[in-house]
């Protein structure tokens, strides 16, 4: 008799997903403490377990495999779209199949980044901070003035689902007019419905008001954003970061706020997370948020199933839905 495939959850998932996994003809071991893995956590569980639902806590590098005396892992069910922090050639390498959950997390995502635009042109986490500091004292014509959002230039670097959702909102919602960069053009329905503009990087920096970036992390984005690019800003332009967080050189952004080369930032990723730079920390006019862009319990809920449909695909050895393909 086979016995039942022995499945990791790295960390909790919402419950009405767990009860459903639980449910799987399989042995399914949760992680109660919701503490990341270690290292040596991440090799025991490659060499133990035939499914491991990891996210993006759980940095999968070609030495966590290489350490492995024997990859039992057949299949990576990632929570989370971004996959960056698996090393795919490794897991090809090890006969792994890595599956993540796009398309369900589009609109919260869009949502955050619309957020972070707001608060950092409105000063509102300077707000809120001034006043559960005991230090508003009343209304005044000339108090923590900031910048209109309506009708201003919104720059998207990456017109994917998310930034093409994000740009509908702004278009939509604000009036925004639309630049957008992409390695190819956006399809012509999108293009004619928000007269969007596809321009180079370089010109998009120069001319939008607002930057918000909503590309994937690879090998050629990382640090996209860095002091050159910061310097092609105008002043009064903001930077809003929902995709990865080494899209950005986080040292160089700091120095461009520090300096005023730029009149603020959003921030819902980081390079190095939990961690932040402290030069960020200490600047006024950072908002920094979590990691909480698709943390709806809608979406949250929707990713989990998503990875959940492809635990049960593997189980029933049927094609999977959200196969990562392989460079």
């Amino acid at each position: 008799m086979q016995k039942h495939k022995k499945i990791l959850v790295t960390r909790r998932w919402p419950e009405a997903v767990e009860h459903k996994l639980m449910n799987l003809n399989a042995d399914v071991t949760l992680n109660l403490t919701d503490e990341p893995l270690s290292a040596t956590g991440l090799v025991q569980a490659l060499e133990q377990y035939d499914i491991i639902c990891p996210t993006v806590t759980d940095i999968l590098t070609a030495d966590i495999f290489a350490r492995c005396d024997r990859v039992r892992t057949r299949l990576l069910a990632n929570f989370g779209v971004g996959i960056n922090h698996i090393d795919l050639a490794a897991a090809r390498a090890n006969d792994v199949a890595v599956t993540n959950t796009p398309g369900v997390l589009t609109d919260a995502t869009a949502e955050i980044a619309l957020t972070l635009m707001l608060m950092s042109a409105r000063r509102c986490g300077e707000g809120e901070r001034h006043l559960r500091a005991g230090e508003w004292n009343g209304w005044r014509p000339t108090h923590m003035l900031s910048a209109q959002v309506t009708g201003k230039r919104l720059g998207i670097v990456g017109m994917g689902r998310i930034g093409t959702a994000l740009a509908r909102k702004a278009y939509h919602g604000l009036g925004m007019t639309i630049l957008y960069t992409k390695r190819t053009p956006a399809p012509a329905p999108v293009v004619e419905e928000l007269q969007a503009q596809h321009l180079p990087l370089d010109n998009l920096l120069a001319q939008a008001d607002f930057v918000s970036l909503n590309c994937p992390a690879t090998a050629e984005t990382r640090h996209l954003i860095n002091a050159a690019a910061l310097s092609k800003m105008p002043q009064h332009a903001h930077l809003i970061n929902t995709a990865r967080g080494d899209v950005v050189d986080e040292k160089a952004l700091a120095k461009a706020l520090q300096k005023g080369d730029i009149a603020g930032a959003g921030l819902d990723v980081y390079a190095d997370e939990p961690k932040v730079d402290t030069a960020l920390l200490n600047l006024s006019q950072v908002v920094l948020l979590p990691h909480m862009g698709s943390g709806t319990v809608e979406t949250r809920e929707a990713m989990g199933m998503c990875a959940l449909e492809n635990v049960r695909r593997h189980l029933a050895d049927e094609p999977l839905q959200d196969r990562v393909r392989y460079n």
